[in-house]
């Protein structure tokens, strides 16, 4: 089975380096290369040798080259075996590290001078940890250390990086990476009370727009070209459902610390559009420390702009008969991380005793004043049937393997009947810190595409924004957002193309060859036929009516597009579990499937312009804007009844 990951990057490339004189071990080749600083940091100084340093090596798994198979088995509209969802317990067994792979690191290291009573294998097996100083780690890997320092004038004590890292031939294909070494801590200072807060940090990543208050609501269907209200998206979708299944069935929306809601928004929200929603909260599912405010002071769109847009419209759209659980991810402290949510989930994927990568994930217990003092939870949290996930990277932040490996978790987690989404991102072909240089840096004024993760992670769904434009209504075809946000998408630079889209996106770049060179659309300069193509589909992202501070404001945003659809699946599957069926799971080859396209709305106008073009554009059939178009509800029930 091919890998996923596409194999001309650079900074992965395996280059021959200087063997050792020990004979009896291979020669060392580079296992990751960073090509550059990102943005914001700056080399401090070198880091002083005898600094303790936890060395910890990300065993590869076993049997992870047929993750695409496994997953498509049960996941395939043609399959027999669709809806038969894995335990938890089976994956455990089918994906750890092999007894081969343990013993290939254990045997290099203790050949390397590395005393046995220093190492620490995981309960999971999944990693292995080495009490280790900065000098041994720089004679392991044949790399340098420094301290690097973040220009917002916080000074992280102990981000400490290297710029690649080496390991002996023998030993690569048993490590999928190192830490701490090229990754860089997405955690920055922003107000003293939130420090060190990572995703969740306002301006950080994939955020919500607003214009601002209204003065007034709008809720009639002719109005919804001037502001989306959930009449508008129940006439645009065919959302007219009640469910049965209520207590059988899951939604999970998950929000990362500082980001909360307010319970008084979501009260003024449900008086206006929400029947027997007022006083009714999500069920609250705190994770790492995830806690409210005892009080709605001092809320603002900054910090609840987020939550309140995902809730009261996720509330909304399945009705009271549906519960809605709020997964809160992170203390004021150290906030969350994607991988922190994902331990939570699957205890096959804590790095080690509970804990994760210092370099890039937050660390508990967090020794912080105000800081969550018990233990990283770890396979903990049942994971709902359908999650949604309003919030999202620039691809190049993260290294490859760090990706990957998150990627991977997200396939496993569709093997268990889970079905995740993701906003595909608000600034069109360009990413949250602008675009890609040549040399592999973001700036605002960069020409290369920079595409979004985990939205180009094939085993994820990746969702856009649409608009009713001005002057039309509810009854004719969407365009492409272009009203203060753009549809993120476009191809990624490390993930190959998944079989399942492989039809629809060669039809559109058959029919539309793409008006730029290869460097330009792709940082990889590789044809676009290879490339994991992004979003898979659409909802509607302009001109919500949002209930923040007291008041309603207008929000745009991918933000709002995916808890839509994630209310969508999650009434289908009220539908399949009333029938006895099982929830969806990864739902990405069969609404690609011939069967399913037709339950779509095509978007076929609108452009998602960014790093100096006007990136892609929408047309017939699936494209780089829209994806597939946007859903119909009772089509998709229909059809997903009969699976």
């Amino acid at each position: 089975m091919r890998s996923f990951l596409i194999p001309v990057l650079s900074f992965t490339l395996g280059i021959a380096a200087s063997a050792i004189a020990d004979p009896t071990l291979s020669p060392w080749r580079i296992h990751e290369q960073r090509s550059n600083i990102p943005a914001g940091w700056n080399r401090a100084r070198k880091l002083d040798s005898s600094v303790s340093i936890p060395l910890r090596f990300a065993l590869a798994q076993s049997n992870i080259e047929n993750i695409e198979e496994l997953l498509y088995d049960v996941s395939h509209p043609d399959s027999s075996n669709y809806g038969n969802h894995w335990s938890a317990s089976q994956i455990a067994a089918k994906f750890a590290p092999s007894t081969e792979s343990i013993e290939t690191v254990r045997s290099w290291l203790i050949e390397s001078g590395v005393e046995p009573h220093r190492m620490k294998l995981s309960p999971t097996k999944g990693w292995l940890e080495v009490a280790s100083t900065v000098e041994e780690a720089e004679n392991l890997l044949l790399t340098k250390y420094h301290m690097y320092d973040h220009n917002t004038g916080t000074k992280h004590i102990g981000e400490s990086s290297c710029e690649s890292y080496h390991l002996p031939e023998h030993v690569i294909p048993h490590v999928d990476f190192v830490t701490p070494t090229i990754h860089f801590d997405a955690r920055i200072q922003k107000r003293d009370q939130y420090s060190r807060v990572p995703i969740g940090q306002p301006g950080q990543g994939i955020t919500p727009k607003t214009t601002g208050q209204i003065d007034s609501i709008l809720d009639q269907i002719e109005d919804c070209d001037q502001q989306i209200t959930p009449i508008c998206l129940r006439a645009l979708y065919g959302l007219w459902y009640q469910p049965v299944s209520g207590s059988s069935n899951s939604y999970g929306i998950v929000e990362y610390t500082p980001q909360i809601y307010v319970q008084s928004d979501l009260d003024m929200f449900a008086k206006n559009f929400s029947t027997g929603l007022e006083g009714v909260a999500p069920t609250l599912v705190s994770i790492d420390g995830g806690t409210l405010p005892t009080s709605d002071s001092g809320s603002s769109f900054d910090y609840n702009g987020e939550s309140n847009l995902d809730l009261e419209y996720g509330m909304t759209l399945v009705t009271k008969g549906q519960n809605v659980t709020l997964y809160q991810v992170g203390d004021w402290v150290e906030g969350g991380s994607f991988n922190t949510f994902l331990d939570a989930l699957d205890g096959t994927y804590c790095t080690y005793d509970g804990g994760d990568d210092p370099s890039q994930d937050p660390v508990y217990p967090d020794t912080a004043s105000g800081g969550y003092d018990g233990n990283e939870e770890c396979g903990t949290v049942k994971p709902a049937n359908v999650i949604s996930t309003s919030y999202g990277y620039n691809e190049a932040d993260l290294s490859a393997a760090y990706a990957i490996r998150q990627c991977n978790e997200y396939a496993k987690l569709g093997l268990m009947g889970v079905t995740f989404l993701f906003s595909s991102g608000d600034s069109g072909v360009a990413g949250s810190d602008g675009c890609l240089n040549a040399d592999g840096t973001q700036t605002a004024d960069g020409k290369i595409f920079n595409p979004s993760f985990p939205a180009t992670c094939p085993y994820v769904t990746a969702v856009g924004a649409t608009q009713v434009s001005p002057g039309q209504n509810v009854w004719e075809p969407e365009n492409a957002c272009e009203q203060v946000i753009y549809s993120g998408g476009g191809f990624s630079n490390y993930f190959s193309m998944p079989s399942y889209q492989k039809g629809a996106v060669e039809g559109y770049l058959e029919i539309n060859p793409i008006p730029y060179s290869k460097d330009i659309y792709n940082s990889t300069g590789v044809c676009l036929f290879t490339s994991r193509a992004y979003p898979d589909l659409s909802a509607n992202g302009a001109n919500y009516v949002v209930a923040i501070d007291g008041s309603f404001q207008l929000v745009y945003g991918t933000s709002a597009a995916s808890p839509v659809v994630g209310a969508i699946l999650t009434m289908v599957n009220d539908g399949r579990i009333a029938r006895g069926k099982p929830p969806l799971g990864f739902i990405n080859p069969t609404i690609y499937s011939a069967a399913f396209v037709p339950s779509f709305k095509d978007v076929t106008n609108g452009t998602n312009p960014g790093c100096g073009t006007l990136g892609f554009n929408a047309t017939k059939g699936w494209d780089p804007v829209t994806g597939l178009g946007t859903p119909y509800f009772p089509s998709l029930l229909a059809k997903w009844l009969t699976l």
